[in-house]
This record gives structure tokens, sequence and C-alpha cells, in this order.
């Protein structure tokens, strides 16, 4: 082989993977980890309600609830370029490390918005591309531009903007919004203020040090731990709700009941924590937090699956 040969094999080789390494950044724009979530309680919403959808439909609801929250991430983090790169939580993402150009993001952002509202109106129903249009919107605008530089209630009314995709799931199949479908929304909007401010307050100095009025920075550490307690103890009888309204079976219903007192116990073991002993509890409860939704929906979504154990109901 010639020595241009090996020049030419080895040039083509580094432009993939530089190709390989632009595509993994721009999928970091997308937030995986947050859109994995979102995706799984769409789907337990899609699962749990009353009636039918075809199973390429179904696909396709699941496939824009998806693509609608990397959107709605990659906007963000267009808007929060300035912080992220202040963080050390969020200095090494793509736009303040300089991988990715904002308005390459900012673009990104807005046609997989667009792109994800008209294939789920399109191809499912207006109702649910409303709802996902919504949750895009309430994301960007009331959460990312409006609340989370302003106040300290940031997460708790920006937190509804992840709460919207059970509901969407529910309104694929039904075309309509139900209780049951309320709420799951507000589990997930209850649950959100204790998980979130879980990490912030081993993260209180990244927040401080970016102007950013989280709970912990403007009230202190005590009353975010208070907080943090009320909202698990007002959680506890949501969880158990859908046992109550009859979309879920008495293994969810069993379930909810220990996971609950579980949220309860950390958040009271945070409250108690202090110093080292409580930034552990506080990074054991958000740990925590993340299982505790897993574990829930998965449940719902099996409870409502003949072929999967049987189902529970």
């Amino acid at each position: 082989m010639s020595d241009a040969s090996i020049q030419l094999g080895a040039s083509g080789e580094g432009v993939l993977r530089e190709e390989d390494a632009r595509v993994a950044d721009f999928f970091v724009l997308l937030k995986p980890r947050v859109m994995s979530l979102v995706v799984f309680s769409g789907l337990a919403g899609l699962v749990v309600a009353p009636g039918d959808l075809h199973p390429v439909l179904a696909c396709v609801a699941v496939l824009c609830i998806a693509v609608g929250s990397g959107a709605a991430g990659a906007i963000n983090m267009w808007y929060d370029r300035d912080i992220d790169a202040v963080m050390q939580r969020t200095r090494r993402r793509p736009i303040p490390d300089g991988r990715v150009e904002a308005s390459e993001a900012l673009g990104f952002g807005v046609v997989l918005a667009l792109g994800a509202v008209m294939m789920m109106g399109l191809a499912v129903n207006w109702l649910a591309a409303g709802l996902l249009a919504a949750a895009i919107g309430f994301y960007v605008f009331i959460y990312t531009m409006w609340l989370k530089r302003r106040t300290p209630q940031n997460i708790v009314i920006g937190g509804a903007a992840g709460a919207f995709p059970p509901m969407i799931g529910w309104a694929a199949v039904t075309g309509e919004v139900g209780v049951p479908a309320i709420v799951l929304f507000l589990l997930i909007f209850m649950w959100t203020p204790p998980h979130f401010w879980a990490l912030s307050l081993y993260r209180q100095g990244d927040y401080a040090k970016a102007g950013v009025p989280m709970l912990p920075v403007v009230a202190g550490p005590q009353a975010t731990k208070r907080q943090m307690l009320i909202y698990t103890l007002l959680l506890f009888p949501l969880a158990l709700m859908p046992t109550l309204l009859g979309i879920a079976g008495w293994v969810y219903g069993a379930a909810a009941l220990v996971l609950g007192a579980l949220f309860i116990l950390m958040a009271v073991r945070v409250l108690l924590g202090e110093g080292d002993r409580g930034e552990r509890s506080a990074r054991q409860m958000f740990g925590f937090s993340i299982l505790y939704l897993f574990l829930l929906f998965a449940l719902l979504i099996i409870d409502r699956s003949p072929g999967l154990l049987g189902g529970w109901s």
C-alpha cells in the first residue's frame, strides 16, 4: 500500500471519528437521561389509558414524546449556556465546551420541536399534539426563560413541564384528558421538588456561583429540607390514587405504600442530617427519587399489560 493510500485512510478515519463525535454531542443536547424518564412516564400513560391504539401509532406517539423532550432540552442548553459554563456539573456540556455552536443547538431544538408536534398531530391526534406543544413551551418559556433565574419556586412551578407526558400518552389513546391522567400529572408534579431540591442541596455552591436562586441558596438548607418533607408527605396519598381509581391493582398499591414510606423516611433523614452526613443523605435521596418514580410507572405498565406476569388487576 502506498504512503498516499495510508494518509488517505488515516484522513478518512479521522473524518469519521469527528462525525461520530458531532453526532454524540448533538445527542447530549437532547438530555438523554431526562428523556428516558419522560418517555417511560409517557409510555405508562399510554398503556393505562382505556382503549386501543395501533402499535405503529403507539410507537409514533412515544417517539414524538422523546423527540419533543429532547428538543426542549436542546433549547434549554442554548439559553442556559452562560450559567452552564460556570457550574461544575454542566461546564462540560457541548455548548460551553465549544463543541457545538449556540445557533446550531437552537436550530436543532426548534426543528425537532416543530417536527415532533406536527407528527403527533398528523399521525395520532391534535389534543396529544397540543399537550406536547404545551409541555415544550412550558419548559422553554415558563421554566427556562422566566422562572429559573427569578424565583426559588422555579422548580415547583416549572416542574409541571415534566409532568405532561402521562397526559400526552393518555390523550394519544383516548383523545381526551381524564381524571386518572391528571392524577399521574400531579404525581410527577409533587415528586419533582423533593427530587430536584435533593440535588440542589449538595450542589448549592454551583447554583450560588451561577446566580440561580434555587431554594437552598435563597432560603437555606433547613428550610429546603422542611419543604422536601412536606412534598413527600403530599406525594404519599397521590401515589395510591391509581389503585383507588381502578387503573392499577393491589400489587401496585402495596408497592406504592412501601416506596412512599421509604421516600418519607429519606426526607426525614435529610432533615435531621448535618454536614457530610446531611450531604450524603441528600445524595441518597436524589438517587432513590429516580428509582421511586421508575418503579411506580414500571408497576403501572406491568399491571395493565396482560402479557407481563399476567397482569395484577
